[in-house]
């Protein structure tokens, strides 16, 4: 399958990829998003590494991304990069609030397309889920003495008990988070980026104004469903002010606060379809994590649906994650059009060159780098 453009203004609609590809297995077959051809279906899922100091990424940066392209991926996609210091998870989070940020990714991205992989960034702001621990330090709110800084979010309501207490945005701030957004586009692009996926899911700040469960606003912000996607869109029609057409544009959305009262997949297709028309061109599909007592049903490829329904129903194309572990397994997502992508975190952690391995599975002859031939299975 292909994403191809549709209209002057780059909308997709999924057809089918060129008959030369149709011998090879689904998953191993090239994507085209706007002026980027994906080489597979297999994307870098972004994985906090918490290992930075003021947002610069360092050789850990360097050698976790690059071996995931060697291993194959086509698509490999940096953790949430901040693009304000308080938008930051954690202090040890990657940022690209400073134009001093860029050198070092863009050692990165020049390593992973000489790998034949496509280099992309989650811009990301955690609002009132920042300022915490990361997973090995501790839980909860960093203490003043480890840097603790003052969170925002659509109104003043912690996610949890041992989190921050955040301020609520003003109409002013909201314009300057959107503005931070913008700038971190323009650095992206001189890092040299190709893709961009803006992070709103996972309870941070996009998806805490998209959700009426924290989202409690009386303004054009607040409300109805149309209100509270307001300031997603304006981010990206920031971004695509500076992105080059000819580059795409995902989101990660949450598809159900698995939560009585709080987003939908129903709400999560319109948001899709607002965001199709401003210029985005995959959907990330994840879930939770924007309460903290939800009770999620786990299971393998237990966020495939939400992939589905936003594709088949909101005309855009999107990716699949969530324990999708096995070659025939995310082979068979893609061949029967439930996504146009994988994107994979722990497995990639697990096993850097499950790409190589997924294709010598389906019995697909990949070109494997030539430092490593002497392995090949």
């Amino acid at each position: 399958m292909q994403v191809v453009p549709q209209t002057s203004n780059h909308n997709a609609t999924i057809g089918e990829q060129g008959g030369q590809h149709l011998n090879l297995p689904a998953l191993f077959r090239p994507l085209t998003l706007r002026g980027v051809t994906l080489r597979n279906r297999i994307m870098v899922s972004p994985m906090c590494q918490y290992s930075s100091e003021d947002g610069f990424a360092t050789d850990w940066h360097l050698v976790h991304l690059g071996s995931r392209a060697v291993g194959g991926a086509a698509l490999v996609m940096t953790e949430a990069a901040a693009v304000e210091a308080r938008g930051r998870i954690s202090p040890q989070d990657l940022g690209i609030y400073r134009d001093e940020h860029i050198e070092m990714l863009a050692r990165i991205t020049r390593f992973i397309r000489e790998q034949g992989a496509v280099p992309g960034i989650q811009l990301a702001h955690a609002g009132r889920k920042a300022s915490t621990y990361r997973p090995w330090s501790g839980s909860g709110e960093v203490s003043v003495a480890d840097g603790r800084w003052q969170t925002i979010a659509p109104s003043a309501e912690r996610f949890a008990a041992h989190y921050p207490l955040p301020t609520a945005l003003s109409r002013q701030e909201i314009a300057e988070v959107v503005h931070s957004f913008q700038k971190a586009a323009q650095r992206s692009l001189e890092a040299g980026f190709e893709v961009i996926e803006i992070h709103a899911a996972h309870g941070y700040l996009f998806h805490e104004f998209l959700s009426p469960l924290s989202n409690h606003r009386d303004d054009e912000y607040g409300g109805e469903l149309v209100n509270r996607m307001r300031f997603l869109l304006e981010a990206v029609d920031a971004i695509r002010q500076v992105w080059p057409e000819k580059l795409p544009i995902f989101v990660r959305l949450s598809a159900s606060d698995w939560t009585e009262g709080g987003v939908t997949i129903a709400d999560s297709v319109e948001v899709a379809h607002a965001l199709k028309r401003h210029g985005v061109d995959l959907i990330d599909s994840s879930s939770g994590g924007n309460v903290a007592a939800a009770r999620i049903p786990v299971e393998p490829g237990y966020q495939v649906p939400f992939a589905e329904q936003i594709r088949r129903d909101a005309g855009i194309a999107t990716a699949a994650i969530g324990l999708i572990t096995e070659p025939q397994q995310a082979n068979e997502i893609i061949q029967s059009g439930q996504a146009d992508m994988i994107a994979l975190a722990r497995q990639l952690l697990r096993d850097p060159y499950w790409p190589l391995h997924a294709a010598h599975a389906l019995q697909y002859d990949i070109v494997w780098p030539s430092q490593y031939l002497r392995a090949r299975l």
